[in-house]
């Protein structure tokens, strides 16, 4: 993702996050590293999910949406066993 990327956070999307285990930091960083965005609409709105290690190494499912010029982290949580491998097998 290039450019200027620009997030919206509030107590609700930090809080749901954080039951995750995952801060801000670490799901913006995992989505200004990504290099494939798979999408999906969900609930009438348009939804992507990224893959990808924090700068401690975790790997982490995130889930976005974009309003406007801002995006909006919906959810980000560890990844599962079968979302590690997927990952490592795509050569990151």
């Amino acid at each position: 993702m290039a450019g200027r990327l620009l997030f919206d956070w509030d107590e609700a999307n930090v809080g749901h996050i954080a039951r995750h285990g995952i801060t801000p930091v670490e799901a913006e960083g995992v989505i200004r590293a990504a290099a494939v965005v798979a999408e999906n609409i969900r609930q009438g709105e348009s939804r992507a999910v990224v893959v990808g290690e924090t700068a401690s190494g975790r790997t982490v499912v995130v889930v976005f949406t974009t309003r406007g010029d801002r995006i909006r982290v919906v959810t980000a949580y560890p990844a599962n066993r079968r979302q590690r491998a997927r990952y490592r097998k795509r050569g990151r």
